[in-house]
């Protein structure tokens, strides 16, 4: 079944819709019968919404995971998307419905760390804010966030992170697009810290250029996740052919399409949770090919013989994976 028209198990109501910041809506989510709890999240999920438009999104909860009442969600208004962000921010209103999953978290909080450290990029804040406002007054941990945006105008939640009890904790830095502006993170990530763990939640760039600046991490304290899915076509991207080893069954991956998009609407089960290659959920066995990874999880030695099917593509005309 093709993603867009899976059916969602909820259906809740708008209670409000704001402007969080310039092209970022904020939209607070309740049940249709007032007195209903919503079923239970954790800090770091994400949630399925269908726009007005059909088309489906995923969207982090940035709510506390207290409030069973409510899940709160942020929209950037993506000029150049496929048009679901733009349904979301002009289409929906106070007091429509909305179809919605249950939650799902590919970004979970390690209860174990002895501290952490939040890198968030732009609207990469959502999760990591859900995190903070799960700490309350008592954190599990020390911790603190370094958010990056490029203008202040388009920085969500500013008053709540500029608050005199978050200041010691939170750093706040505009680039204003200029990159020699940019926030040096290098001292944040130079020593690694026995027992703290890195929380990074942005574009692929700032993702990427945090990977690689902990490459002297253990893997075990780098988390990942992005808010933007697999999928989006290259300017160099080229179909390619994925067989299955135990069957034999092949199927062509467009452009646009990932290996897990086509295998689920070939009816083929296949786990996933983040779909931006981020969780390592649906993590495969590579049998044959040479793979064109995308993800934010294997290792250098992994490359050879693993791949995730929510983002990565190939390099060879053919893949043959062992689900």
């Amino acid at each position: 079944m093709d993603a867009e028209q899976v059916e969602l198990p909820l259906r809740l109501r708008v209670a409000s819709a704001r402007d969080l910041a310039r092209g970022i809506k904020g939209f607070e989510l309740v049940p249709m019968d007032a007195a209903a709890k919503l079923p239970a999240f954790t800090a770091g999920s994400h949630i399925r919404v269908r726009a007005p438009n059909g088309m489906l999104r995923k969207y982090s909860i940035c709510s506390d995971p207290a409030d069973q009442t409510r899940y709160c969600i942020a929209v950037k208004r993506e000029e150049s998307g496929r048009g679901g962000s733009r349904s979301l921010c002009d289409e929906l209103g106070e007091g429509d419905p909305i179809d919605v999953s249950l939650p799902d978290n590919a970004f979970a909080l390690d209860p174990a760390a002895k501290s952490y450290a939040f890198i968030a990029g732009g609207i990469g804040i959502t999760p990591i804010l859900s995190m903070i406002r799960s700490f309350g007054d008592m954190p599990l941990a020390a911790w603190k966030l370094v958010y990056l945006s490029r203008h202040r105008e388009a920085t969500a939640f500013l008053d709540e992170l500029q608050a005199r009890e978050l200041r010691s904790r939170v750093t706040i830095h505009h680039s204003e697009g200029d990159p020699r502006r940019s926030f040096d993170l290098w001292p944040l990530l130079e020593q690694p810290k026995p027992g703290q763990h890195i929380y990074c939640c942005g574009s692929q760039r700032l993702m990427s250029a945090v990977k690689d600046m902990a490459g002297h991490w253990s893997s075990r304290q780098m988390h990942f996740e992005s808010f933007v899915e697999g999928g989006q076509a290259r300017p160099d991207d080229r179909p390619f052919r994925v067989r299955l080893a135990s069957t034999g069954q092949e199927f062509e991956v467009p452009v646009g399409d990932t290996i897990l998009q086509v295998l689920h609407r070939n009816g083929i089960k296949a786990a996933s949770s983040c779909e931006s290659g981020t969780c390592g959920t649906c993590r495969t066995r590579l049998v044959e090919g040479v793979a064109d990874h995308r993800d934010m999880v294997l290792l250098p030695e992994e490359t050879d013989t693993q791949i995730m099917t929510c983002v990565s593509r190939a390099r060879s005309e053919l893949l043959v994976i062992d689900l």
